[in-house]
């Protein structure tokens, strides 16, 4: 394993593209520190956002790995460059010949994804751990180290993006194709959801069984909008006499169980067209 991944982070830091967008992709995680010390003013009203909440713990899990997973679009456009770049600079042909088998290859491309789940968990641990001990209400070791299950989540949940990803990648070959494929996808959920809570169903609970089994939402369930946690929004909602939010932010096995099932497919899927493609 070491070795495979030795030989994809060698390739890696000799690619621009990948260099940026990981570049990008941290000045924009660590930007949630720097905007939580900023003061907003509005008139005679200054206020900080962290003063309102969103960074106590064990909040703060929730509400940085719900922002940051917006982030991961920059590690799949490295994902699917990766792949794209051993077609286009004949590289994945090289490296057959040199003595790497087909499954070797795909293993390479399999330890480098998880690495990057592993590494972006681990940079959300660290910036969301600073920012709670300096702006978090509570600082007790068992309330600071609770709801860390958010951050198996947002793990699970970054490895099936970035499986679907690599899978896109090594069935189109071009980066750029790949990610429009990938957008594609993401509307056609969009239509078939809308199309079963409107049409067939014509039941929000029902098309909510049923649009759980989907790729990109059953991502999406992984990790919910944590609004509805605040005081502000609760006490919002109670004098309404409504729920504006959804109040199941709840972290189930069974959405774990099927993202890590699509991340099987995807991963098999990959193999299995590399396997038959004739390079």
């Amino acid at each position: 394993m070491l070795r495979l991944l030795t030989i994809e982070f060698h390739k890696l830091k000799y690619s621009r593209s990948t260099l940026i967008f990981s570049a990008i992709y941290l000045v924009l995680f660590c930007f949630l520190a720097l905007f939580a010390s900023i003061h907003f003013e509005f008139g005679n009203v200054d206020f900080q956002l962290a003063d309102q909440g969103i960074f106590n713990f064990p909040y703060i899990w929730h509400f940085n790995a719900y922002f940051a997973s917006f982030l991961k679009i920059f590690l799949a456009i490295v994902i699917v460059s990766m792949i794209s770049n051993e077609y286009s600079n004949r590289t994945i042909k090289q490296n057959l010949i040199d003595g790497l088998s087909k499954k070797e290859f795909i293993l390479s491309k399999i330890y480098t994804v998880v690495a990057f789940a592993l590494i972006s968990t681990l940079v959300l641990f660290v910036v969301s751990l600073v920012l709670g001990l300096i702006f978090s209400d509570y600082n007790e070791f068992s309330i600071i180290f609770s709801e860390l299950e958010y951050l198996i989540a947002y793990f699970v949940k970054l490895l099936g993006f970035f499986a679907f990803c690599m899978f896109l990648g090594v069935l189109i070959k071009r980066s750029a194709f790949a990610l429009g494929l990938l957008f594609i996808w993401w509307i056609a959920e969009s239509i078939i959801i809308n199309v079963f809570r409107f049409v067939i169903f014509k039941d929000g609970e029902l098309t909510a069984k049923f649009s759980q089994f989907l790729p990109l939402e059953s991502m999406a369930n992984l990790v919910k909008q944590p609004f509805s946690r605040l005081s502000l929004v609760k006490s919002a909602q109670n004098q309404m006499g409504t729920d504006i939010l959804s109040n199941d932010y709840v972290i189930h096995w069974y959405q774990l169980l099927i993202v890590l099932i699509w991340v099987a497919i995807f991963f098999y899927g990959s193999y299995t067209l590399l396997k038959k493609r004739d390079l």
